[in-house]
Formats: C-alpha cells, sequence, structure tokens
C-alpha cells in the first residue's frame, strides 16, 4: 500500500502544478475567442496587436495599419487589448535621448556630395 502511495502523490502534484493551470489558461483563451466582435483591440499569438475588422466563421480579418488587412483563424487571437494602452511608436523615444553634442560633428563619409565611393579596382584591375 505503501508503495502506491508515493506515484499517487507524485500524479497529485503535477496535476495541481502543471495541468490544472494549463487547462484554466486554455479556457479562458477559448472563452476570449468565442466573445470576439469586430471593432476589439486584440493580440495575437506572435505578439500582433490589430483591431477586428470583420468575423466569417473560423476566420478573422484583423487591421493592423489603416487600409491594410491581414487574415488569421480565430485561434490565433490570444487576448483582447484595452485601447488606452496603445501610443503612437516612438513618442517616448524622442524625449528620452539626450540632446547632441555641439562638439561632435558628423562624420564626412563623400556620400554628402555625390561623390563615387566604390573600389573600382576590383573589376578593372588598375589602382586609382
Amino acid at each position: 500500500m505503501e508503495t502506491l502511495l508515493l506515484p499517487i502523490l507524485l500524479f497529485a502534484v503535477f496535476y495541481l502544478i502543471l495541468i490544472r493551470p494549463q487547462q484554466k489558461q486554455r479556457r479562458e483563451i477559448a472563452q476570449v475567442q468565442s466573445t470576439l466582435a469586430p471593432g476589439a483591440r486584440v493580440m495575437t499569438g506572435s505578439g500582433l496587436i490589430a483591431t477586428i475588422v470583420s468575423i466569417d466563421g473560423d476566420e478573422v480579418t484583423l487591421e493592423v495599419a489603416p487600409g491594410v488587412t491581414n487574415r488569421y483563424l480565430r485561434r490565433s487571437i490570444m487576448r483582447v487589448v484595452p485601447d488606452d494602452t496603445t501610443e503612437p511608436i516612438g513618442a517616448d523615444v524622442a524625449e528620452s535621448q539626450p540632446d547632441k553634442d555641439p562638439m561632435i560633428e558628423p562624420m564626412d563619409d563623400g556620400a554628402s556630395r555625390g561623390t563615387d565611393r566604390t573600389n573600382r579596382n576590383d573589376i578593372t584591375g588598375t589602382s586609382p
């Protein structure tokens, strides 16, 4: 009887730690996927944030940018994203970068003057 107690106890621990939380997460995702509606902002499994344009059976049309739509399977939607969490890309980067140091001048590589910087002696066999 004692030899059966250890495997049963191990199975119970695995169930409580691994299996049960995964089942709960799967149920939550399935509930989100079943209640999708056009106009909702969602995130796919790959991290794409978009707005639902239309739903046709198991396919969802997402607008990823103004006028740009992609079709996804309903199963790829992982969660609904609140509207207030989105900011323009790079909005905080411009504020966090320090001003340019006036003592450092940009490097002149000749590209700004339109000069040719290719190494033509590879082709012709002559040096410049």
